[in-house]
């Protein structure tokens, strides 16, 4: 049985600080055996959000990356509120937003920066859920990406 935590380390990637809210909601939420991920943004180790519309002030390479980090993000709330990424025990599913241009259509191909991560950190059969990835006219602060997400803690 492969950890999460072993994983995440073996894959050489830094989790940035726990994102604080940034409005009247908790980042994480409990409830029984299902756990519930408000929507994050690619903040950066050194407290920096990654900004830029897709599709003019970025591009579909840089979009992918602000996911990946947004998943960075939401990994390191959940092990906040968890105390151990290996209390998870599968992902159910997945909510990606790009902030993008009308005339940009690869949404999905962005959102798999987050969910790749996940495969990686979690295996292909316990890391990857359902999924939408939708575009936005606009997201708080200009960042490029938001995601939320649901997952399941082990029995």
């Amino acid at each position: 049985m492969h950890s999460a935590e072993e994983t995440l380390k073996s894959l050489n990637l830094e989790l940035p600080p726990a994102p604080k809210p940034m409005g009247v909601y908790k980042p994480v939420v409990i409830c029984g055996t299902m756990i519930y991920v408000s929507g994050h943004g690619p903040l950066k180790a050194d407290g920096t959000l990654m900004t830029g519309r897709v599709g003019s002030e970025v591009d579909q390479a840089a979009g992918y990356a602000a996911a990946k980090q947004t998943g960075l993000a939401i990994l390191a709330s959940l092990r906040a509120a968890l105390g151990s990424l290996d209390r998870i025990g599968r992902v159910v599913k997945t909510l990606g937003m790009v902030n993008s241009t009308a005339d940009f259509t690869q949404h999905p191909a962005v959102i798999n920066g987050c969910s790749e991560l996940f495969a990686h950190v979690f295996g292909p059969d316990h890391g990857v859920g359902a999924r939408s990835a939708v575009g936005m006219g606009s997201l708080p602060g200009n960042i490029s990406v938001e995601i939320e997400m649901i997952l399941e803690l082990k029995s």
